[in-house]
């Protein structure tokens, strides 16, 4: 596994709310299950995932929600209605007491990163 970055482990205990903090920190252990050789960076002011330097994921927060975008999404079969934003790449969008399963997102992003 590549090492974290610590400007993504800074960006995400930074963040003001323990749940954005816990959510971010869990959606970045699916990526890594998900990508053992990613690289990660923060840019645009967020953590941005990259396979073989080619966006992979990125994970965003606003004031009530954290987003977890997965790029080269076109091909993926998504549950219905979890998921929004153009077929290239879809947004699971969390707010303040909802969870994710990483059992269902690794596989997603695997898939999704694996043409990368």
């Amino acid at each position: 596994m590549n090492p974290t970055n610590q400007e993504v482990t800074d960006f995400i205990e930074a963040l003001k709310e323990p749940w954005q903090k816990e959510l971010s920190a869990g959606l970045r252990e699916v990526i890594h299950q998900a990508i053992p050789e990613v690289s990660e960076r923060i840019q645009y002011k967020k953590p941005h995932f990259l396979k073989n330097g080619k966006y992979a994921a990125v994970i965003s927060t606003s004031k009530d929600a954290v987003s977890f975008t997965i790029f080269n999404a076109s091909d993926l079969q998504l549950p219905e209605g979890m998921f929004d934003g153009p077929p290239e790449r879809k947004t699971l969008k969390l707010r303040k007491g909802e969870t994710f399963d990483s059992g269902l997102l690794v596989p997603l992003v695997v898939q999704a990163s694996s043409a990368l």
